[in-house]
C-alpha cells in the first residue's frame, strides 16, 4: 500500500513524472547560464565609435591581405608599391617619410621586396650614399593588380552605402584622424589631413548644381 510521502505516490499526483521536471528545471539553468554568458562576452566597447572602426578597418585588412596572399604579397608591401607607382622613383628617406615609418622599417621591406624582383634600387648619381628606388617591369605589373585589389575591396565595404553617405563618412573620418593628431601633436600630419578635407569640400562643389 502505498502513501503520499511514497515516491512513486508523489509523482502521480504532481501530474508528471519527476524525471521530465527535472530535465525541464535542466534546460532552463542551461538557457539562463547561456544567455549570461553571451552578456559577458559583449565587447565592453561595442558602443563606442572607436570600436566599430577598428572592427571595420580590421575586416579591411584582411580582405585585402587574402588577396594580397595571392599575388605573393604581405599586408603593408602594397603601400611601398603603390608610393613607387605614383612617384616613379623615390629615395629611401622620402619613402619613409611618405609612408610615416622609420627608415629601417622601410629599407626592410624595399630588401623583400627587391629579392623577389618587384622593386630596385641605385645609388643615386653623383653621390653613392643616397640611394633610389623603382619599381621593375614586374613591380609595375604587381601595381595594377594592387589597384583592382583595393577597388575589390572598397566595394564590399561601402555596398550598403549612397554616394552622399560615402562622401560623408570619408569627410568624418578624415575629420577624427585631424583630431587624433592634434592631440599626439603631429602637426605635420593634421596638416595633411586638413589639405584633404579642403580637397574634399573642392570635390563636393564641383559635383553641386549651379
Amino acid at each position: 500500500m502505498q502513501t503520499l510521502d511514497h515516491p512513486a505516490a508523489a509523482g502521480t499526483n504532481s501530474g508528471a513524472p519527476v524525471g521530465d521536471k527535472q530535465k525541464r528545471d535542466r534546460r532552463d539553468g542551461e538557457d539562463a547560464a547561456q544567455e549570461l554568458s553571451s552578456k559577458r562576452m559583449r565587447p565592453p566597447g561595442v558602443r563606442s565609435v572607436g570600436w566599430a572602426l577598428v572592427q571595420a578597418a580590421r575586416l579591411h585588412r584582411a580582405r585585402t591581405g587574402d588577396r594580397l596572399a595571392k599575388l605573393g604579397l604581405f599586408a603593408g608591401q602594397e603601400q611601398v608599391v603603390q608610393a613607387l607607382a605614383s612617384a616613379g622613383t623615390m629615395t629611401m628617406g622620402d619613402l619613409a617619410a611618405l609612408l610615416r615609418v622609420r627608415p629601417p622599417t622601410a629599407s626592410k621591406t624595399v630588401t623583400r621586396l627587391a629579392a623577389l624582383g618587384i622593386v630596385e634600387r641605385r645609388a643615386e648619381s653623383g653621390d653613392g650614399r643616397v640611394v633610389r628606388v623603382q619599381l621593375t617591369p614586374a613591380g609595375l605589373a604587381k601595381a595594377e593588380a594592387i589597384e583592382q585589389i583595393q577597388e575589390e575591396v572598397e566595394a564590399e565595404l561601402l555596398d550598403h552605402l549612397d554616394k552622399t553617405d560615402r562622401r560623408r563618412l570619408r569627410k568624418l573620418l578624415r575629420k577624427a584622424a585631424r583630431g587624433l593628431a592634434e592631440a599626439a601633436g603631429a602637426s605635420g600630419q593634421s596638416t595633411d589631413v586638413d589639405a584633404e578635407i579642403e580637397a574634399e569640400v573642392d570635390d563636393e562643389a564641383e559635383v553641386l548644381p549651379t
